[in-house]
């Protein structure tokens, strides 16, 4: 199997150095990267996790005795290669923050509650479109000390893995019309404006449940001209 990258694509991607956001300025490389080829083993070897996702890992509603706090709502879309073809088989997972903008972390001490039942973790598999659903509850914005009254946009973190470990990739989805972008040093890092709305997912109403749950869409775009920009590369 051989995998090339276009690497004028990177360029839509966060620079590993972006000043305001602080943490970047001690964990990104203060030398030139050095290629290194992949191995026989590294491109074929097994991924983990495919196997084990069950039916209902999809849905993070229903995860405890009871339901979780917060507005219900319905996360779908594709997983499309360069050419805008369905990528299937791809694990899909995500992590996000409760309705109160708190996650389950020991580092997450801020004065916002818990919900017992809402783990804030779910995966699925795309099917042989590359299509994928997630009913989750829609997170809230959160206080993360990165500069004076600083507060992350409400955001789904979401990683796919595809044919070899290696071929992991990290993004962040956000919610239309969020105040805060302009303040977020993350979301900003990302300095082309058309690569950063491809990180905010459309209000569907075509497919939003009468009397249920709202619904957004977001299609993850792996790699070409139209990436979703991602935090791995």
């Amino acid at each position: 199997m051989t995998l090339i990258y276009p690497v004028a694509s990177n360029r839509i991607h966060p620079a590993r150095l972006s000043p305001a956001y602080r943490s970047a300025i001690k964990r990104s490389p203060q030398k030139p990267l050095i290629p290194m080829r992949h191995t026989l083993s590294e491109l074929t070897g097994p991924v983990y996790g495919h196997e084990t996702v069950r039916a209902n890992d999809n849905d993070l509603t229903i995860q405890a005795k009871g339901e979780p706090l917060g507005e219900r709502i319905i996360v779908h879309g594709h997983v499309r290669d360069e050419d805008g073809r369905g990528v299937p088989n791809t694990l899909v997972e995500l992590w996000q923050a409760n309705a109160c903008g708190r996650y389950i972390h020991v580092v997450d001490q801020h004065p916002a509650p818990l919900d017992p039942n809402f783990t804030g973790a779910g995966r699925t598999q795309s099917d042989d479109r590359g299509y994928y659903k997630f009913i989750t509850i829609k997170p809230g914005a959160y206080p993360w000390g990165n500069h004076h009254n600083a507060w992350r946009p409400a955001h789904i973190h979401f990683s796919v893995f595809g044919h070899s470990f290696v071929s992991r990739l990290v993004t962040q989805m956000y919610f239309p019309g969020d105040p805060l972008f302009p303040f977020d040093p993350i979301f900003n890092s990302v300095t082309d404006e058309k690569a950063r709305a491809r990180m905010i997912s459309s209000f569907d109403l075509e497919n939003t449940k009468p009397e249920w749950a709202l619904c957004y869409r977001f299609d993850i775009v792996l790699r070409g001209r139209n990436a979703t920009p991602m935090e791995t590369k």
